[in-house]
């Protein structure tokens, strides 16, 4: 039975999560499986791999095949390094501590690179953000002076026009005094 370490995809559409488990290679990839031992989300910045290392390592050990993406994993996690540094220590290149110490050395040097991408991602985010906050604030500042402009010619025209109407209301009041003394003056002479 050819057993194989690969993705099993779970999630909605357009957002995949995936569990990574052991199956027979004939099995269809979201169908039956040995051993869940680990999951995988390629949404978050850096991915988020939760993978049992043991139970990864000694599938590997056994012979267990991983697809292209796992096996990115498993390198990724550091299964395939140690894998390397076992098969050196049935050799007998280096005894175990050795190996564990040079596992140990690789596993702080490659949290150090991760953490470091993490906050460089971060940061990264966060002065996007702000670009785009300024970008904003110069959009919404531009707006409010065209805004502004509209307003004062308005007030303007509403001004222009209560002028026109009192200067209206002036003349017609100015036309009418004389009319009504005319008016008045034939009365008082009959």
């Amino acid at each position: 039975m050819p057993t194989k370490i690969r993705l099993q995809r779970r999630g909605m559409k357009g957002q995949p999560y995936y569990h990574i488990v052991i199956a027979d290679g004939r099995a269809p990839r979201d169908g039956r499986f040995i051993e869940k031992i680990g999951t995988y989300n390629p949404l978050t910045r850096p991915a988020d791999i939760q993978l049992n290392f043991d139970r990864a390592l000694y599938w590997v050990k056994c012979g267990a095949q991983p697809t292209e993406t796992v096996e990115a994993i498993l390198k990724y996690t550091g299964v395939a390094y140690m894998h390397h540094l076992l098969k050196g220590v049935t050799k007998g290149a280096m005894t175990q501590e050795q190996a564990q110490a040079k596992f140990d050395a690789w596993k702080q040097e490659k949290d150090a690179k991760i953490s470091s991408h993490a906050n460089r991602v971060i940061q990264d985010s966060k002065a996007e953000d702000k670009k785009r906050l300024e970008a904003e604030a110069k959009v919404n500042e531009a707006k409010a002076a065209i805004l502004a402009k509209k307003r004062a010619a308005e007030v303007a025209a509403e001004a222009k026009a209560e002028e026109a109407a009192a200067e209206e209301a002036a003349t017609e009041t100015a036309a009418e005094a004389p009319a009504a003394e005319e008016t008045a003056t034939p009365e008082a002479e009959a």
